[in-house]
Parts: structure tokens; sequence; C-alpha cells
């Protein structure tokens, strides 16, 4: 019983972020990005990182990270710097047009729905518990 309950909360999760209010999709849109490039330039923004680790992070391979960031690149949004420690290797970071683009992409995609906006305090608080007990945060955002 437990499961067949806990399938239905969770197709209802998915149901509401991906289906009802994909925020993905409006960011990309309103940015002229895809949400993978969305994605990368968000981390980058908040993290200047070698490909290595933003592939990583993107759940890529290399070669598709180097991809995506050419692109960024070729649109100004971020720059390859030489890592001082290693000047073969580079360092993706965001410029000034970056981290504003990151930032709007953020603004938009962490707008909460009507549906969520309407809970009652109390509701909302017991929804945040909830949650809580089920995400694992980064170690950034303890």
């Amino acid at each position: 019983m437990t499961t067949g309950r806990a399938a239905r909360a969770w197709g209802r999760m998915r149901t509401l972020v991906l289906d009802q209010h994909d925020r993905r999709r409006e960011a990309a849109e309103t940015v002229g990005l895809s949400f993978v490039r969305i994605k990368a330039l968000r981390h980058v923004a908040e993290t200047p990182s070698t490909l290595s680790v933003l592939a990583e992070a993107l759940a890529v391979d290399r070669p598709y990270a180097t991809v995506v960031v050419d692109e960024l690149q070729k649109r100004g949004l971020v720059r390859r710097d030489p890592l001082p420690t290693d000047r073969r290797c580079k360092i993706v970071s965001a410029t000034d047009a970056g981290r504003e683009l990151a930032a709007r992409a953020g603004r938009i995609l962490g707008e909460p729905p009507p549906e969520l906006r309407a809970l009652s305090g109390a509701d909302l608080t017991e929804l945040d518990r909830i949650l809580g007990l089920l995400v694992q945060e980064p170690e950034r955002d303890r």
C-alpha cells in the first residue's frame, strides 16, 4: 500500500514540476539557451570550473561540455582562462553578461507556481518540512 501512495505522490510531484509548470522550458525560451546551457552557465557563474568538473556537474561527457562552453563563449557569456596551477588546463568562468543571464534564468526557475503560493502558511511549512526530509541539499546551501 505504501508503495502505491509513494508512486502516486511522486507522479504528482513530477506532474506539477515537469508538466504543469516546466520552468526549464520557460527559462530556455526567455534567455535563448537550451536548458543544459543554462545549467552550465549557472554552474560556472557560481563556481568557475574546469571542463572536467563542469562535465561531471552536467552529467555529460567532456567533449559535449566543450561544445556547450564553446557556444557560451561565442555569445560572450563565459571565458576560459589558464588554471594558475596548471597552465595547460583552462578554467571556465562567467562574464558579467553571463552572470546576469544566469541570474535571470535562476529567477525564472525559482518562481513558485500559483498553486504553491496559494497554500496556507501551515501547509507550506509542512510541505517544506517533508521535502526537507527527501532532498539532499548540496553542502554550499546548508
